[in-house]
């Protein structure tokens, strides 16, 4: 443990899993008291990620020495105001968000541009912008309070280059919007000692992703593709956040960093 983060308070939106989960995980490394929020806990045994401990709460006990866990539907505003507001009474601070919940969750046969469902379309922009927005809306106020902070939204490599075949389009532009929008709350919550910035993350090996794509992900073109020549994984996203909710990032604010081995180069 660095202790880098030592003192600070931080909420994972979206940490029970994952991506969400590895930085959670880090930032406790660093010495943070670490929140995780999710709409559901006990995420990770739906794909068969394993834990260290019972619950990622108690990893985040194990690591930081305290954690904590809520259960809260990210895309409720009044819910996930109420959540942050009970970590910020309960710890009298907020230093740091990182918002890694979402992800491509409707059908990717019915994911092109032209034929994409209105239910499909909602589902997008509410699990992958809208929230972003509410977690930013509850969050600033205590980071303003607190004397300024960090906020990570999480796009995707989707939101910097468009597939081959069209898919996957509402997700492309819902992320598109995230970056976007990381700009703007970053110009507005500046002056504030707010520092806000954003990781597009490439083809990650989460536990999800493994379970759905074993057999693609196997497959030694899948890392071909990718200069790096490898897939990413949890903790690469994590290195990521790592440094820009430390002081490393400490003069960094408005940008996006792919995290993706080079594969938006192409």
């Amino acid at each position: 443990m660095s202790n880098a983060l030592a003192g600070a308070v931080a909420v994972i939106a979206g940490g029970a899993r994952g991506i969400g989960r590895a930085c959670a995980l880090r930032l406790a490394e660093q010495g943070a008291t670490v929140a995780v929020v999710d709409v559901n806990l006990d995420a990770a045994a739906d794909y068969g990620e394993q834990l260290t401990a019972a619950s990622v709460q108690d990893e985040l006990r194990d690591r930081a020495g305290s954690g904590m866990g809520i259960q809260a539907d990210l895309t409720d505003p009044d819910a996930t105001t109420r959540a942050i507001q009970n970590v910020v009474d309960s710890q009298q601070r907020l230093d740091v968000l990182v918002i890694p919940a979402g992800g491509a969750l409707t059908p990717p046969e019915r994911s092109a541009a032209s034929v994409t469902p209105d239910e499909d379309f909602t589902t997008i922009v509410d699990v992958n912008m809208r929230t972003v927005v509410n977690c930013c809306r509850a969050a600033v106020p205590p980071m303003r309070d607190s004397g300024g902070g960090a906020i990570v939204t999480m796009a995707s490599q989707s939101a910097l280059w468009v597939t081959p075949d069209g898919s996957l389009a509402a997700y492309g532009m819902a992320k598109a919007a995230v970056v976007q929008y990381t700009r703007y709350l970053a110009a507005e919550v500046g002056p504030w000692g707010i520092r806000v910035n954003c990781v597009a993350p490439g083809v990650i090996r989460t536990a999800r992703l493994v379970a759905q794509r074993a057999a693609v992900l196997d497959n030694d073109d899948s890392a071909k593709a990718i200069p790096l020549r490898r897939l990413g994984e949890p903790s690469d996203v994590a290195d990521a956040v790592q440094y820009l909710t430390t002081p490393l990032s400490a003069y960094v604010t408005g940008q996006v960093l792919a995290v993706d081995g080079g594969a938006t180069m192409r």
